[in-house]
């Protein structure tokens, strides 16, 4: 193996069914925490209240695919929380953060990191693309997002630890 294959290999997590489960597993647990902040817990403090799911049907609707509930749901929890976020966890974020700081220091810190770009990404990108105001306008509902894309971002990370790959 050349020195730069070793190096990417441990970069990089096994592509085997272990990893695929472990990735699912954290995915289910991250997003749940972000729907208990966002849908429970936020608005329970007076704060505004997420739907990932609707902005989820904003995105299809602009592209002309289905974009009813089921969709709308399919896409943030499935897609986005399940699949997408820990991919670009396992295979973008944490192979850049080790290759730019090492694999050395605490955790948190790029699993919050993370959890910000994906808030970026989601309400500064995504919401664009669909048509919305530019991180929504800088209303309630973009730092409750903040919060819950951090928050994702550490759940996500914490349990990928318990399985060896965070």
């Amino acid at each position: 193996m050349s020195d730069t294959a070793a190096t990417s290999s441990r970069r990089l997590p096994p592509a085997n069914g272990a990893t695929l489960g472990a990735m699912f597993v954290a995915g289910a647990v991250a997003t749940m925490a972000f729907d208990l902040w966002g849908q429970i817990l936020s608005p329970g403090l007076g704060w505004a209240t997420l739907s990932p799911h609707g902005l989820a049907r904003s995105l299809l609707g602009r592209f002309g695919l289905p974009n009813g509930d089921f969709a709308g749901y399919f896409v943030h929890f499935y897609l986005v929380g399940l699949l997408g976020y820990p991919l670009g966890w396992l295979l973008v974020f944490r192979p850049a953060w080790r290759a730019v700081i090492g694999a050395g220091g605490p955790w948190i810190l790029p699993a919050a990191l993370y959890g910000l770009a994906l808030w970026v990404f989601a309400i500064g990108g995504i919401t664009a693309i669909a048509g919305l105001p530019f991180f929504l306008d800088f209303t309630g509902i973009t730092w409750v997002a903040l919060i819950g894309h951090v928050l994702y971002g550490i759940v996500l990370v914490a349990v990928l630890r318990r399985f060896r790959l965070g």
